[in-house]
């Protein structure tokens, strides 16, 4: 069989297209936003890390799937329907970055530690709060659908491309999916390894710091881009 009759069969893993989608996604998402930042928390915390990554991974798919099966012949997101997505996606990052940055301000000492034991820049970060697996797939789910940009890469900008392709538009839709599944696998697990080894509380208030300013740059940016 040759090359090109097998990358027109069913997998289609060594066709153009596949490839394509594979690059384009994965070049889109690994700017580091709100979403990202959410799986890198998740991953450091060691808490609802697989879930979390799951939600995600699924939600991207979702979305690409919404703009590779019609979205881009709409011709994108309706004006109403994009203010609303920013207004919800401002909000949501302005009420999360201010509880990051409640935490850089005044990190909470690590349950356990005695109350006269110096709080330290080595000491140990605080232990995060119960999460139960629904708020943990609410929260991913809000970062990946309250979050515009999302849906501009995703839905809009895949969904646009994969009509160069023709009648190979699913490969390069299966393709954008696959990549998205692969950051998001590889950047958890990355955060997983890293949460083992960054356990002190100057780490996470750097984190929680940088977080706060990510998210109220993020909704910033959003605000300005309704009057452009």
């Amino acid at each position: 069989m040759s090359a090109l009759a097998w990358s027109a069969g069913l997998p289609g893993l060594a066709a153009p297209s596949f490839t394509a989608g594979l690059v384009m996604s994965l070049s889109l998402i690994m700017a580091i936003g709100p979403q990202n930042a959410h799986v890198i928390r998740a991953g450091l915390q060691r808490r609802h890390l697989g879930l979390t990554v799951l939600t995600c991974a699924l939600a991207d798919i979702v979305l690409i799937t919404l703009g590779v099966a019609g979205l881009a012949q709409l011709g994108g997101l309706s004006d109403k329907l994009h203010g609303a997505l920013v207004g919800a996606g401002v909000l949501f990052l302005v009420v999360y970055g201010w509880h990051a940055a409640r935490r850089c301000w005044r990190p909470q000492p690590a349950v356990g530690t005695p109350a006269a034991a110096p709080a330290g820049p080595q000491a140990a970060v605080a232990l995060p709060a119960p999460t139960t697996r629904r708020q943990a797939v609410l929260a991913a789910l809000a970062f990946s659908w309250l979050n515009p940009h999302a849906w501009l890469d995703t839905a809009v900008l895949i969904g646009t491309a994969s009509l160069a392709w023709g009648a190979q538009q699913p490969v390069f839709g299966l393709g954008a999916a696959t990549g998205s599944v692969l950051w998001f696998v590889v950047l958890g697990t990355l955060a997983f390894w890293l949460g083992r080894r960054l356990q002190s509380v100057a780490v996470w208030r750097a984190l929680d710091g940088l977080v706060a300013l990510m998210m109220w740059g993020t909704a910033a940016a959003l605000v300005v881009s309704l009057f452009e």
